[in-house]
């Protein structure tokens, strides 16, 4: 590795972390959430504008869930005043960034995979959203991972059945919004079901997006958002990827069932007659992408935004990616240039390996590079995750340069491998090429970063 390649790399962390920092969800609870002469104001967007929404509410009820749940009610508690503030609160966030808080009730429980914690988790918010009465609010803080965080089976589904589905689901090659239109179907609290327990109470929900276009009914599978999806969509996503047939019977009668008892449904748009329901997004990949090209245009870099809605099977997205960078090199690079991407892609499990999107996606860079040469002085990428974890890894993804082919295959590591059994961790851990940067305490999605630096 060159000393230009520890600089760049340097460079590349340090625009990932600015992307970061505006994803940073105690500042986002500090810009939505304020109080002015003892009452709570919240600004909520409303015709394309924001507006400030003030009530006289008599009590305050907490619910903060996903892996900025920690970060994201410390923040709101410091700000809601005291004699409003209901002592039955609940946040619910990943084992990794389990905060101890003694004036919050804070729950560790499983991610990806739902545990038995989250599903007593799951309860409590249920308990909590029933306690609120007319003239209270339900103050619901909610960012990604909050679908598996909080599972919450619909009758007649067992929780060992619905662990099954989701990992049947995350191993499918489904995209996210797909994953959680089965997880809402399959659920007593998501797909906007929360609101029938906080009801007749008002509620709030500040989000963190950690999703493609904000769509507000897919974060944590939107427990308090309507949900136009359906039975039939649930039936046609899980025959597309050929899990139909792998589910018990019950499951697919409950489907079935589904289909044809609206009341088996999620909630629908619209909600009921003259419900106030706000939803205030208050940090997004949009925003950190925007941070990014911020700051490395003041590093003197050119920029190109390659998507800010990236998705598809990573190890493709990585090529496409390179192909980009081409054609901009190809008209004429003459000055530092970073190429910026934001989403979430999917990785179809197909071997037996260890790895995650962004790994899958670095590694497939790194070999798409090596075929197809870059003609560069220098290049390095980096793909993570903004919640610090990449799949069932300790690494939030990688980041690669010209010479890590070549340490891979030193270290007796054949790269293409790896890539098909899915073992980019492996690779990536010989190349001395993983990210990690341990729990960042916010979650909106992924961020891909590549620099070329000219001739």
């Amino acid at each position: 590795m060159t000393h230009l390649s520890l600089h760049l790399r340097d460079e590349a962390i340090q625009l990932f972390n600015a992307g970061l920092t505006a994803a940073d969800p105690s500042n986002g609870i500090k810009q939505f959430l304020t109080c002015q002469s003892q009452q709570l104001q919240i600004k909520t967007l409303y015709n394309d504008t924001i507006q400030q929404r003030s009530e006289d509410w008599s009590k305050v009820h907490l619910i903060a869930l996903g892996k900025a749940a920690c970060k994201m009610a410390i923040s709101a508690h410091k700000i809601i005043p005291a004699h409003l503030l209901s002592p039955d609160n609940i946040v619910i966030t990943n084992y990794e960034n389990v905060q101890a808080v003694s004036y919050l009730n804070i729950i560790g429980a499983g991610h990806p995979t739902p545990d038995k914690s989250g599903l007593y988790a799951a309860r409590k918010i249920i308990e909590i959203a029933q306690k609120a009465q007319i003239n209270e609010l339900v103050l619901v803080l909610l960012s990604g991972g909050g679908s598996a965080l909080a599972p919450c089976p619909a009758s007649p589904i067992s929780f060992i059945e619905k662990q099954s589905i989701n990992n049947l689901l995350l191993a499918s090659g489904a995209n996210i919004q797909e994953i959680n239109t089965v997880r809402k179907h399959f659920s007593a609290l998501k797909g906007g079901q929360l609101i029938k327990h906080i009801l007749p109470a008002d509620v709030h929900t500040l989000i963190l997006s950690d999703v493609i276009d904000n769509d507000l009914s897919t974060i944590a599978s939107g427990p308090t958002v309507p949900d136009a999806t359906t039975f039939l969509d649930v039936i046609e996503i899980l025959k597309k990827y050929s899990l139909w047939e792998q589910l018990p019977k019950a499951v697919q009668f409950f489907c079935d069932q589904g289909v044809t008892n609206p009341n088996y449904e999620t909630l629908k748009p619209p909600l009921y007659p003259n419900y106030k329901n706000h939803l205030s997004v208050i940090g997004s990949n949009t925003m950190s992408i925007n941070s990014i090209i911020t700051i490395a245009k003041k590093y003197y870099y050119e920029t190109h935004l390659y998507s800010s809605k990236l998705c598809g099977e990573a190890k493709e997205e990585a090529k496409k990616i390179l192909f980009f960078a081409q054609k901009i090199i190809n008209q004429g690079l003459t000055k530092p240039t970073v190429i910026i991407a934001g989403g979430e892609t999917t990785v179809t499990l197909n071997g037996q390996g260890v790895g995650g999107r962004n790994q899958e996606m670095a590694l497939a860079f790194t070999i798409a590079a090596e075929n197809y040469r870059l003609a560069v002085s220098d290049w390095v990428f980096l793909s993570a995750g903004t919640d610090g974890r990449d799949g069932p890894t300790e690494a939030a993804g990688a980041i690669v340069d010209p010479f890590s082919f070549n340490r891979m295959v030193q270290s007796s590591i054949d790269p293409t491998t790896c890539l098909t059994n899915n073992d980019s961790n492996t690779a990536l851990g010989r190349s001395n090429d993983l990210f990690i940067t341990g729990a960042t305490g916010t979650n909106v999605a992924d961020l891909q970063i590549l620099i070329l630096q000219p001739f």
